[in-house]
Parts: C-alpha cells; sequence; structure tokens
C-alpha cells in the first residue's frame, strides 16, 4: 500500500508551483524525499528534518551542488522556487526541490552485488570521486559556507559529527577498552600526518551512487550529499570500501576503485586502513540515538562487531610498525 503523502507536501509544493497529484514517498531517514514527476522531469522533494542541520548548512550544500553541476558533474542541481530561493521554509524545517537524476543504485546494503562488471564501476566510481575532489578544490565557497567536520576533531574529538563512539552504552568493557585504545592511537597518528583534505561526499553508499550507461563504462551519479562536509579524502574511500569488504571478490573492487582514482588524481594510500576502522567507529556512534529504531538492536551489534575487528585489527599493525 503507498504511503500517504506528509500533510506538508501539497504546502511544499506549492512553493514550486507544483501539485500533490503526481508525487510519491521514497525515502524517510534524516529527511523525508517525494519524488515529483513534472511534465519537465522529476524531481526530489526534500522535507528537511527539524534541527539536524542548521539553515546556513542547508543553504551551503545547495550551493556546493549548484557549483559541482557548473563543474560538469552528475550530481542533483537545486532549483529556485517560485520566490526565487533555493531552500524555502516551511513550519519548524525547511525543504528544498532537486534533480530527479536517472539512473540505478549500485546495490543495496547487506545484499550482494549484482553488477554485469563489478570491477569497471568500482573504476569508474573511483575515477569519478576524483573528479570531485578536485572541482570541490578549484571552487571559492561562498561567504558564510559551513558544513559538517570530518577533521580529526570530527572523528575523534569530544564531540564527533556522529557521536561519541567509545560511549556507546551498550559495549562491553573489553571493547570499550579497545575503542578508547583505538581512538588515542588514530588522533596521535592524524597528528602527525600531511593527509589530503578538502570537501567531501562522505556517505558514498551504495545506495547514493547511480549506474547508467554501458556496463563496462558506467555513467557515475553521485546523490545525496545530507552528510558531505570537510575532511580527509581518505574518509570518501574507506566509505565506499566499507560497505563491500563482504563481497568475494572485494581484493579486486579495492584495487578497482583505488586505479580510477588515481587515473585522475594522486592520493597517499598509506593509512586506508586506518580510515576504514575510523569509518565503522563512526557508525557505532550514529547508531546510539537510533537504537529503539526498528531493527536497531541488530543494527548496532553489527556496528560493534566490525568496529572491533577493524579498530582491533589496526591496532595490532600499528603496534608492528
Amino acid at each position: 500500500m503507498p504511503q500517504a503523502l506528509d500533510p506538508d507536501v501539497g504546502t511544499a509544493l506549492a512553493l514550486w508551483g507544483l501539485s500533490a497529484e503526481s508525487c510519491r514517498f521514497v525515502a524517510g531517514r534524516e529527511n523525508r524525499v517525494y519524488r515529483v514527476a513534472t511534465p519537465e522531469g522529476d524531481f526530489a522533494l526534500r522535507l528537511r528534518r527539524p534541527g539536524y542541520r542548521q539553515q546556513d548548512e542547508l543553504q551551503s550544500e545547495l550551493a556546493w551542488l549548484a557549483a559541482m553541476g557548473r563543474a560538469g558533474l552528475q550530481v542533483p542541481q537545486p532549483r529556485p522556487s517560485r520566490h526565487g530561493r533555493l531552500l524555502e521554509r516551511l513550519g519548524d524545517g525547511f525543504v528544498d526541490l532537486v534533480d530527479w537524476l536517472p539512473g540505478t543504485a549500485m546495490g543495496q546494503s547487506r545484499v550482494p552485488l549484482a553488477l554485469p562488471d563489478a570491477p569497471a564501476a568500482f573504476r569508474a566510481l573511483g575515477a569519478e570521486m576524483a573528479r570531485l575532489h578536485a572541482a570541490c578544490d578549484a571552487w571559492a565557497p561562498p561567504h558564510g559556507f559551513r558544513r559538517c567536520p570530518w577533521d580529526a576533531d570530527g572523528l575523534l574529538g569530544e564531540a564527533p559529527v556522529w557521536g561519541r563512539f567509545w560511549d556507546n552504552p551498550t559495549l562491553p568493557p573489553v571493547t570499550r577498552a579497545l575503542l578508547t585504545q583505538f581512538r588515542a592511537q588514530a588522533r596521535d597518528h592524524l597528528a602527525r600526518a600531511a593527509l589530503d583534505t578538502g570537501l567531501i561526499h562522505a556517505d558514498l553508499v551504495r545506495e547514493n551512487v547511480l549506474l547508467d550507461g554501458p556496463p563496462h563504462s558506467p555513467i557515475i551519479r553521485m546523490i545525496d550529499f545530507d552528510d558531505g562536509g570537510f575532511g580527509y579524502r581518505l574518509f570518501d574511500l574507506a566509505t565506499v570500501l566499507l560497505k563491500n569488504l563482504s563481497e568475494p571478490d572485494y581484493p579486486a573492487l579495492r584495487a578497482a576503485l583505488i586505479a580510477g582514482y588515481h587515473s585522475r588524481r594522486p592520493l597517499d594510500l598509506a593509512l586506508l586502513d586506518l580510515f576504514l576502522a575510523l569509518r565503522a567507529a563512526t557508525y557505532v556512534g550514529w547508531i546510539v540515538p537510533r537504537l529503539h529504531e526498528e531493527g536497531g538492536t541488530a543494527r548496532n551489534a553489527r556496528f560493534i562487531a566490525q568496529a572491533q575487528d577493524l579498530c582491533g585489527a589496526w591496532l595490532n599493525s600499528a603496534s608492528q610498525s
């Protein structure tokens, strides 16, 4: 049964001169997203979750998307409302309208990949990530631009972007001690390393990567920049790789992603395994306010197990180097 439209959808659509007759709900995690069909094409109406992002952060995201579109990247383009604004206030929150991009998601979380040529897709994704990073470096953000910080403090400081993973209340004492040790040693490594930083997508999971065109040379489109911000470029690669660790051909996919990236842009990979562990740890913090949600307990257990394995392996490796 189709999900009923949010009562604010009609009001939101009217801001863009649209109606709810051809609108359907498609996703509802941090934002509630609706697909709107119009004679001019399809759009994504996003009702932004009140309190999750501040107005200046949302406006910065839209300016960033517009700039990346001008640079030739295939990312959602924001559409101005009837009042000429890219972001409109709606009740206690905000709403925007962006292009609905064609293509098929690379896959679904925890479902085995079913791609006709997975290495080709990962090579293309690596190259497009490099293009994104280069375009971000070439762009001068406007005054007041603000996005979340995926830097050392944003990952390991007192108030990380996705929460204090070492304080997850369900951690067994041994795991808490391991993650606390990992946090301290990871901070030390990051402080001593000269790493490539800048604007990053920060959430290139399978659902946020759209594939189009021939399987052996696919077009890559990236969506959902909601968590994008300033951080380490290795964090973007680690996010992709973390979600594919269980694939039987993971070594080939990792090699293809890296080769694609290096075909466009250099990147020092010496700390890539550290960033895989860091990325796994972020989910242990992210799940804490969502433990009560359906499936939250099972997800929490998976996140903790993966972080324990990856952080423990990195600590062992670091102690031997």
